[in-house]
């Protein structure tokens, strides 16, 4: 019988190709109909050291990593202890390995898992040219039932610019993996897509963050290097260039925010795309974007810290920072996506936001969402653009007042150039003229405005996701709204019932639109990837949560499941 969800790993060390073979095999999906989602996990060095590919495959839309692995491939065994927590197996999995590699790891022996051994290698060697990587393809194709069909393009595809001879033997080696499978009966093979004839999309999160922050308006990007955040950038380099714009990278990353700044001072919309440590020492220049009421979006791609901390695993941990890191009273804009498809229309909106309220915006992404790659259906169109409230009729007697007191908060704003619209420009507190001063009143007056042009704004349904009903609520944010989606979908279908609510606008905060969402709820699941809780604390300083509340928190790198929540929420019913 077909399964409805295959998970999947391909292990190694570095150079036997298992990012790649990882993403034929999910280009491979996506080309016969199927849904699927590949996230990876490697250590912290920049080239060689262990290396996991870890895909998930459907015919339905996949919302996060599977509750366990179905099949783990491994090319070789090295320093394969360091992720194997985020291996979970059972009895029911099943170890492909080569003997010649050595014998499986006990840590992972111990789940009492079925192991098969391959001569993966010497498969391989029998082929002029032969790679370990598509041997092992072609066994988890044939295993799923993947259609011959669905590879061949792809490997045309990867393998075009290196010749005739390199895809022969890309082919032959899937072949041989396939012929080796053929008679394993392992009953891991997928059910049929579910052909729609809609687009769909293989992207990552990071570059549908930049797709998404490009068809906001941004026309400039300063940015320096990081993981995992540094695919954004190279994916807006040569797009940016294709509509105009510039990206710049910058020495450090305090000269990529000033220089946001400064172009979007210019009346350019600018983004800057960083991690953790980056976004520590951008702090006091978003500040300068608050009090100069300048607008710029910071894409945050999380990870897993303090200080270095873990580059290349996922957590949720600069909540804090992001919200409350600011010194002074710095009002300022937070959001942060719910998949891989809303790192798209989140940094649109965030860009449409910050021009729009003239402010700062950091957009929480995550390693998780940024780094992982998923076949999605196309995301709708999102109408944000970028959009500033420009000063008019500056030529008259009248002084211009780039700061004035007006009823929304939001002021007029005049671009450098515009005959009547000079002002004084500096993150020195100010009059509504823009002349600095110390004066309480002046203070008091421009602390109110810069607070009231976010509180009085209208968000719209955007601030949050909302789905199902029950008198039991799952409230999260960001990454962990996938396997909380999943795992009420799970409830649902069992005849149970349940509320999600995954909270996209972090700040300005929204307490009587949550209130009721929750109206009703007596009993509330908060779900979030920190150590310390972080987002149940920001919920309790800022929200009215009804009834008992119990808290699901645990930091990265180990990915949160579906059957985890799920667990979770049975136990509050």
């Amino acid at each position: 019988m077909a399964v409805d969800s295959v998970t999947i790993a391909l292990v190694g060390s570095g150079g036997a190709g298992v990012m790649t073979a990882g993403q034929m095999l999910l280009d491979a999906a996506a080309a016969v109909g199927w849904y699927g989602l590949m996230s990876r996990s490697s250590g912290p060095q920049i080239r060689g050291g262990e290396a996991a590919a870890m895909v998930r495959l459907s015919p339905s839309p996949v919302h996060g990593p599977g509750d366990r692995f179905d099949l783990i491939v491994a090319f070789d065994w090295q320093n394969v202890e360091r992720f194997a927590a985020e291996l979970p197996l059972s009895a029911d999995s099943v170890i492909v390995t080569d003997p010649a590699q050595g014998a499986v790891p006990a840590v992972l022996a111990a789940s009492g898992a079925r192991i098969i051994e391959m001569p993966i290698k010497e498969l391989a060697a029998r082929i002029a040219g032969g790679r370990v990587n598509m041997v092992g393809l072609g066994a988890v194709a044939q295993t799923v039932g993947l259609p011959r069909a669905g590879i061949d393009a792809v490997i045309a595809k990867a393998l075009g610019k290196k010749g005739e001879a390199a895809i022969q033997a890309s082919n032959a080696g899937y072949d041989a993996g396939a012929k080796e499978a053929a008679g394993w009966g392992l009953g891991l093979e997928l059910a049929a897509p579910q052909g729609t004839g809609a687009v769909r999309w293989n992207i990552s999160g990071n570059e549908a963050a930049g797709l998404g922050a490009l068809k906001g308006g941004v026309r400039f990007c300063a940015a320096y290097p990081i993981t995992p955040a540094t695919e954004i950038l190279e994916w807006l380099a040569p797009n940016l260039a294709r509509t105009g714009g510039t990206l710049v990278q910058a020495e450090d990353e305090l000269a990529s925010i000033t220089m946001c700044l400064g172009a979007s001072f210019g009346g350019v919309p600018s983004l800057t795309a960083t991690a953790g440590p980056g976004l520590s020492l951008m702090t006091e220049a978003i500040g300068l974007g608050v009090a100069s009421e300048t607008p710029v979006v910071i894409i945050d791609v999380q990870r897993g810290g303090p200080s270095t901390g873990i580059p290349t695993k996922s957590e949720q941990s600069d909540l804090n920072i992001a919200v409350y890191g600011l010194h002074g009273d710095a009002p300022h804009l937070v959001v942060g996506p719910t998949s891989i498809g809303d790192c798209l229309f989140t940094a649109q909106w965030a860009v449409h936001l910050a021009e729009a309220l003239q402010t700062p915006c950091i957009m929480l992404s995550d390693q998780s969402l940024g780094q992982a790659r998923a076949v999605i259906d196309r995301p709708a169109d999102a109408p944000f653009t970028a959009g500033r409230l420009l000063a008019e009729g500056l030529d008259g007697e009248a002084r211009y007042k780039r700061y004035a007191d007006t009823p929304s908060g939001i002021s007029p704003v005049a671009i450098p150039g515009m005959p009547g619209g000079e002002h004084t420009a500096d993150g020195l507190e100010h009059a509504e003229s823009a002349l600095p001063s110390s004066q309480a009143a002046d203070h008091q007056t421009q602390l109110d405005k810069r607070l009231r042009k976010l509180t009085a704004f209208d968000f719209g349904p955007h601030w949050a996701e909302i789905e199902g009903e029950g008198e039991v609520a799952v409230v999260t944010w960001g990454s962990a709204t996938g396997p909380a989606r999943e795992a009420v979908k799970r409830l649902e279908a069992a005849g149970g019932k349940a509320r999600l609510v995954a909270i996209r606008l972090l700040a300005p905060v929204q307490p009587a639109k949550l209130a009721q969402a929750l109206e009703g709820v007596t009993r509330v699941l908060v779900v979030e990837q920190t150590h310390g809780a972080q987002f149940h604390k920001f919920l309790r300083a800022h929200y009215d949560l009804p009834g008992s509340v119990t808290v699901f928190s645990r930091p990265g790198p180990l990915p949160i499941r579906a059957r985890e929540v799920h667990e979770a929420l049975l136990s509050l019913i």
